[in-house]
């Protein structure tokens, strides 16, 4: 029982996971571009929402809108700012612009609300849930629900609605986009807008399970075996490696870590990731691009 226990809580940590892997492939699917500042958005997110609750004492309804409204703002004017301006250019310079990003958002939260670690309190029991003889944690439970609900919107978002649809051509192919008279600038703010509220999410949970300070965004290095192992283009993907990728650490770190002394759980999804490159170069569920010469 303990080993089934084990594995619930894996997947329920994978759901975590997967939400914080849907912000790199939102920006991947609309800019052929990983965003390497996704793990500082989860970050400032969790400190913009920590602050609206601990220090100006908003209920968490009120915290989590007036967060939303900051987040969205922040993806649109990164677009603005940086991204806007790198249409059209070399894909390793807007992944540079990406990295330049991170460390200014991380210099950006520290000025703003300092380096002290804060928690994000959340309306919701601490008390496990049991089923039978399985203990199970409720706030993981409620983290899953979000993300399953959250996939399931973004899904539809990329599938059946045109502002996806038009994302989707501009990642094709960016020039064949605007000159059939799409507004690549527009949707370029439309999917960091999203990226930032997807990070939200992520900034919540993540903030409330291992509080909120500049190291939490090192879950965008964490989530990054996910993104790869999932597929950089696929929502499918980031789910389904989420939840592979948090029972791979969960059953190392209580099969494993006790035999060779701990680590085992931070090696694991590096290890399987590079395992699938080998065989399946674009990922589980990644789309092949293949190129005519």
């Amino acid at each position: 029982m303990y080993y089934v226990e084990l594995m619930l809580n894996g997947l329920l940590i994978g759901s975590l996971y997967s939400i914080v892997a849907l912000g790199f492939v939102l920006i991947y699917k609309a800019s052929q571009v990983i965003n390497f500042a996704q793990g500082e958005f989860v970050m400032f997110a969790g400190y913009v929402i920590a602050f609206w609750i601990l220090s100006l004492d908003f209920n968490i309804v009120v915290a989590a809108f007036l967060a939303l409204v900051v987040m969205v703002l922040v993806g649109l004017l990164v677009e603005w700012a940086v991204l806007r301006h790198l249409i059209g250019r070399p894909v390793v310079a807007v992944i540079m612009a990406t990295i330049g990003l991170a460390s200014f958002l991380q210099g950006t939260a520290q000025l703003l609300f300092g380096v002290e670690t804060r928690s994000v309190p959340l309306p919701i029991d601490d008390y496990p849930i049991f089923i039978g003889d399985l203990l199970l944690n409720r706030i993981e439970l409620v983290a899953a629900v979000c993300s399953g609900i959250g996939f399931a919107a973004v899904g539809w978002f990329f599938i059946k609605s045109r502002y996806g649809i038009a994302l989707r051509a501009i990642a094709d192919d960016q020039q064949v986009s605007l000159a059939m008279g799409i507004n690549v600038k527009t949707f370029f703010g439309i999917a960091w807008a999203i990226a930032g509220v997807v990070a939200l999410v992520g900034g919540v949970f993540w903030g409330n399970a291992s509080g909120v300070d500049t190291q939490l965004a090192l879950i965008g290095l964490k989530v990054f075996p996910v993104v790869i192992l999932g597929g950089l283009d696929s929502i499918i993907g980031a789910i389904v490696a989420g939840l592979i990728i948090g029972l791979i650490e969960s059953l190392a770190a209580g099969f494993l870590d006790p035999l060779v002394g701990g680590g085992t759980k931070d090696l694991t999804p590096y290890v399987l990731m590079i395992l699938v490159l080998m065989f399946k170069p674009y990922g589980l569920f990644g789309e092949k691009i293949i190129e005519r010469v």
